[in-house]
């Protein structure tokens, strides 16, 4: 194995750099630099050759050219065990490389703060870096890169230890890394880019590149047997409240199953302003109520099905309060999720020492916009499934009336609460509703008139008086047979099936209001 002898050094986070270069130099490895990199250096007293006397060429256009030269990419570029490239790189004078250490501009971080121009977004491009480490991890045989500060240690005991010389098996891990940074790096400045052009009108792209960091590894998957880790998407907008972006105030870490659930119950929050709270159970609500005030929306929640709440998740769109906590407390929970906790509410939660806290602080100032970020993803075997997020709302003004009986403004206000419940419940989806209540859901199953028994089934309180919502149309008349058994005063459903006219016939017969949406709701 070929000895390190040459090093460049160019990074924009300067962590740890002075103390890496300074070890090189005890090495007795030559350090090449550039700009602030080299300044830095010079004034730890650390002997460098700046890149512009390296090539023989000056920086030029405000730094943006200054590593793109041949003496740079054919010392990374060429084979050290090939004869023609020997022979090449010494009739042209130019000496190898044998470490690139660079990391690149903070484009991420340019682009995530407030009111940036998109100039400033192009000038934070990094170009000579991503190909440095481009060329260098092609070459990693002959050529070591480090992209990460976090290397630098593990890149310096091998050097120590091995008389200056690193294994492949590192060299391989480093390119691997490399590539991993440059195609995460590019995929968050077209996302950018398509984000903020108005040429750009397809919504899903030819090519689909996904950009994510991991952020944790967990315990296990779904099951014990299954690995599994939770990645950061960086193409995601932060200002969007999400789960990622939660910050964990207490319990156990977080398993998989947790995150499952926490993303299901804020993606309910989020559809709601007035005090509300959600029960989650495997992704499906198994309870949801506006309130006055977010501990009596989580009693009448709680209402709806208190069996299936024992090991749930539990979601506020409001500060989580004493008298909430108390609630809380009373049940085995798994984990919440809210804007905010008071100190009493926090000391009440505490006392179980497993229980997951989360906070995600930004909602209240999300629901000012209520700006969407990303693609909806679901993985099959093989390939990838992109669509739009079901983030369509609806108000009193998009409902159309189809039977002889008009619904009344309270029936409308409580249809419109089970329409957004129902958008969250797997398909085939039946909730009832009663005064921003959920009284009765029906989850899952195979038959649409299943959801309907089921959801009659499973309520704790009398439905008569409640209304239906129903994620898609209904194929017969059974499902209004079943809802008029059970009281139901009023329907919500998407409309457009064969059998619409059947089923309209079916309220009027039955004195039932129902309105059509002309959207609908599968959830797979």
């Amino acid at each position: 194995m070929k000895k390190v002898e040459r090093a460049l050094l160019s990074v924009y986070d300067k962590t740890g750099i002075a103390e890496f270069a300074r070890e090189l130099r005890r090495l007795g490895v030559e350090i090449i630099s550039t700009g602030g990199t080299a300044r830095l250096l010079k004034e730890e007293g650390i002997p460098i050759t700046n890149i512009s006397d390296y090539t023989g060429f000056p920086e030029m256009l405000d730094g943006r050219v200054k590593t793109l030269h041949p003496k740079v990419h054919a010392g990374l570029l060429a084979l050290r065990n090939n004869e023609d490239h020997k022979k090449q790189m010494k009739n042209a004078g130019f000496g190898y490389i044998d470490l690139v250490v660079v990391n690149l501009y903070p484009f991420e971080q340019t682009i995530s703060k407030n009111n940036v121009t998109l100039e400033e977004a192009i000038e934070n491009i990094d170009i000579g870096g991503p190909s440095m480490l481009r060329s260098a991890a092609k070459n990693y045989r002959d050529v070591a890169v480090v992209v990460n500060p976090s290397k630098y240690e593990l890149v310096l005991k091998e050097l120590k230890e091995n008389k200056k010389t690193l294994s492949e098996e590192l060299k391989m891990r480093l390119a691997v890394e490399v590539f991993q940074t440059t195609s995460r790096y590019d995929a968050l400045i077209s996302s950018y880019l398509k984000k903020v052009s108005s040429a750009i009108t397809d919504s899903l792209p030819g090519e689909l590149s996904i950009s994510c960091v991991k952020k944790q590894n967990l315990r296990y998957g779904e099951n014990p047997h299954q690995k599994a880790a939770f990645f950061e998407d960086y193409a995601f907008e932060k200002s969007e409240p999400s789960v990622i972006g939660a910050k964990q105030l207490h319990g156990k870490e977080l398993s998989f199953n947790n995150i499952i659930d926490l993303n299901a119950a804020l993606e309910i929050v989020k559809e709601f302003t007035e005090p509300f709270a959600v029960i989650i159970k495997h992704t499906n609500p198994c309870g949801a109520a506006v309130s006055g005030d977010i501990c009596s929306a989580y009693k009448k929640a709680l209402e709806t099905d208190p069996i299936s709440a024992f090991g749930s998740i539990v979601g506020f769109n409001r500060e989580l309060d004493e008298p909430a906590a108390v609630e809380i407390s009373k049940l085995f929970v798994e984990a919440v999720i809210c804007p905010a906790y008071t100190k009493e509410a926090l000391d009440i939660l505490e006392e179980k020492k497993n229980i997951r806290i989360l906070e995600i602080a930004n909602l209240p100032d999300w629901y000012k916009n209520k700006i969407y970020s990303g693609f909806d993803l679901k993985k099959v075997t093989g390939g990838v499934l992109v669509q739009d997020r079901d983030v369509r709302e609806i108000t009193g003004k998009d409902i159309r009336v189809v039977t002889k009986k008009k619904p009344t403004e309270k029936q409308i206000e409580d249809m419109l609460f089970a329409w957004k419940i129902v958008k969250h419940v797997k398909s085939n989806a039946i909730v009832y509703v009663k005064d921003n209540q959920t009284i009765g859901i029906g989850a899952g199953q195979m038959s649409r008139v299943d959801s309907s028994k089921m959801a009659v089934m499973k309520a704790q309180k009398g439905l008569k008086g409640s209304v239906m919502a129903s994620d898609a149309f209904f194929p017969f008349r059974d499902n209004i047979d079943t809802a008029a058994g059970a009281g139901i005063s009023a329907i919500i459903q998407p409309g457009g099936s064969v059998k619409d006219q059947e089923v309209i016939d079916a309220c009027n017969e039955n004195d039932i209001a129902m309105v059509f949406t002309g959207i609908r709701h599968f959830k797979h």
